[in-house]
């Protein structure tokens, strides 16, 4: 089982910047894709971004051109880099990472508001 632990959220005011982290541990793992997703209140959880251990990235449209993923192998973590933040970017961001074939362990979420 893989461990995830967050940090990086908070309050910001409508075009800061905020930069999440999320640092994976346990035993016998190799992790092949590292990511994040959010959730709104009342509303699904959606996926943000996504990076794979060969450093291939994928982004949801809502945060193109605005947030960077990017991730250190070395320390198994995974960094959110977000920029030009609206409020609609207010909600929980949880990290996953992703085992073979397709086994998903999950952080505990992080909060993030952004104040118009």
């Amino acid at each position: 089982q893989v461990q995830l632990v967050e940090s990086g959220g908070g309050l910001v005011q409508a075009g800061g910047s905020l930069r999440l982290s999320c640092t994976a541990s346990g035993s016998d793992f190799s992790i092949n894709v590292m990511g994040w997703y959010r959730q709104a209140p009342g509303k699904q959880r959606d996926l943000v971004a996504t990076i794979t251990n060969i450093g291939s990235t994928n982004y949801a449209d809502s945060v193109k051109g605005r947030v960077t993923i990017s991730r250190d192998g070395a320390r198994n973590t995974v960094y959110l880099q977000m920029n030009s933040l609206k409020p609609e970017d207010t909600a929980v961001y949880y990290c996953f990472a992703q085992r073979p074939p397709s086994m998903r362990s999950w952080g505990q979420g992080t909060q993030v508001t952004v104040a118009s």
